[in-house]
């Protein structure tokens, strides 16, 4: 039997039911639109991978696309731009999502295809070593990007041996292990349609999507989720010394969850510091002192835990005092953020979440992400209303316990007159 909730006011045009064996089902009609943006999301991502499936919920994220039980990869591509659509797909930390653009009439082509190759794929052995080998490339052409890879070392130090600390796209060791049996019991374990939502928006209609739904989901198997290793930041650093015309570094801290009372706090700190062409970074170290070309402070939040952090480029001769002005400009933001920077801080990020809102595939996403989250679609009223309740102590109170927390460092390129990690520990504390 389905289940019809209630959608808590989000949106006049929200509906959302639940399949019988827990699955999902959100539909956002909205008048004007003549198109249909719809597809999965899951709850999987690469941090629900164990230490030997490292890159495989990337894998599968790609082969969905290379063949079922009555569609060949080519067939996939066709049945969809046949009706002027797209397909396309994306990898997480937490989640992967399968989505399809068409027009409204269309809604039933895009949900037979995209549940085809969520319940039918076959990962034919051929086209299987060949997307090996396209993630092999995409894994070397990141490898060659210094801004790349230091990102990716900064989190893989934040939160050592640790799955949510391991690069989405995987290593090659593990990539070439990668087989049908292991791909199959992956997506057995981790698809489990309590963490499974099917979210369209657009011209769309509830009761035709939920009858597609379960025409092409219901028979997926009730099952509970498995537990997720809980990430544990650590801290540390990572400095690999590369002939480079540039250091690229990234300096972090111990961030929060979305779940957490004082993220939104958090949040507006980073955008104060860092967040935008009026923030204290951009304004000190790029227009002032010229130097770095960009400089961003962000927070990545997760499930259960947070990451804080201060990404730039810079020379070699200017590194040293880029991360003494950075540390100067952290303190001296979390002690003097004033009231103009945070009314700023709150209408930036206040158009960036309704903004995102403007197009049925920012709605989907939304809709999609916290149902997955909260079990409810949070109408953007309610979060305005957390953001706005923010003030001026709040924020700078995030700043302060954010400084006590253990440094991460990674950095790449011409990075010997790095100073030790004691020392920029000391100097964000004030000691």
């Amino acid at each position: 039997m389905n289940q019809h909730f209630s959608t808590f006011g989000a949106s006049p045009g929200l509906t959302v039911s639940r399949l019988a064996n827990g699955l999902t089902v959100a539909t956002e009609t909205i008048p004007g639109v003549a198109t249909a943006t719809l597809g999965v999301w899951i709850g999987a991502g690469s941090r629900h991978e164990r230490p030997d499936e490292h890159g495989l919920s990337h894998l599968i994220e790609h082969m969905a696309f290379k063949g079922t039980a009555t569609r060949s990869a080519r067939r996939i591509a066709e049945d969809i731009e046949n009706v002027g659509g797209e397909i396309n797909a994306a990898t997480s930390t937490e989640c992967t999502s399968y989505t399809a653009k068409v027009l409204g009439e269309d809604t039933g082509v895009a949900l037979d295809v995209l549940g085809d190759i969520l319940t039918r794929s076959v990962f034919d052995a051929g086209e299987l070593a060949r997307e090996k080998g396209v993630i092999l490339q995409e894994y070397a052409a990141v490898e060659d990007t210094p801004d790349d890879v230091v990102y990716d070392a900064f989190i893989e130090t934040a939160f050592p041996d640790q799955p949510i600390g391991r690069p989405i796209l995987g290593r090659p060791e593990t990539i070439e292990r990668f087989d049908q049996a292991a791909i199959e019991a992956y997506i057995a374990r981790e698809y489990v349609p309590e963490r499974m939502v099917l979210a369209a928006a657009g011209a769309v209609e509830h009761a035709a999507i939920v009858e597609a739904a379960e025409r092409h989901f219901g028979g997926l198997t009730a099952q509970a989720a498995p537990p997720v290793v809980a990430g544990v930041y650590g801290g540390g650093e990572r400095r690999m010394v590369k002939r480079l015309e540039q250091a690229n570094l990234v300096l972090g801290l111990p961030g929060l969850s979305f779940r957490d009372e004082g993220y939104y706090a958090l949040h507006l700190f980073a955008h104060v510091l860092g967040g935008g062409l009026t923030s204290r970074l951009w304004h000190e170290v790029r227009e002032t002192r010229g130097l770095a070309y960009e400089i961003q402070a962000f927070h990545w939040p997760f499930d259960d835990c947070g990451l804080f952090g201060i990404g730039a480029g810079t020379s070699a001769a200017d590194l040293a005092q880029l991360l003494d002005v950075t540390v100067a400009t952290t303190r001296e933001t979390a002690e003097r953020l004033d009231a103009a920077e945070l009314a700023r801080a709150k209408a930036q990020l206040k158009v960036s979440l309704l903004s995102a809102l403007e197009t049925p595939g920012g709605r989907i996403e939304r809709n999609a992400r916290q149902l997955l989250a909260w079990g409810r679609v949070i109408p953007p009223q309610e979060l305005i209303g957390k953001v706005d309740a923010v003030t001026v102590e709040d924020v700078r109170a995030a700043g302060r316990t954010l400084l006590t927390g253990a440094p991460t460092l990674a950095a790449i390129g011409p990075v010997k007159g790095l100073p030790p990690l004691p020392r920029l520990a000391a100097a964000l504390r004030g000691a």
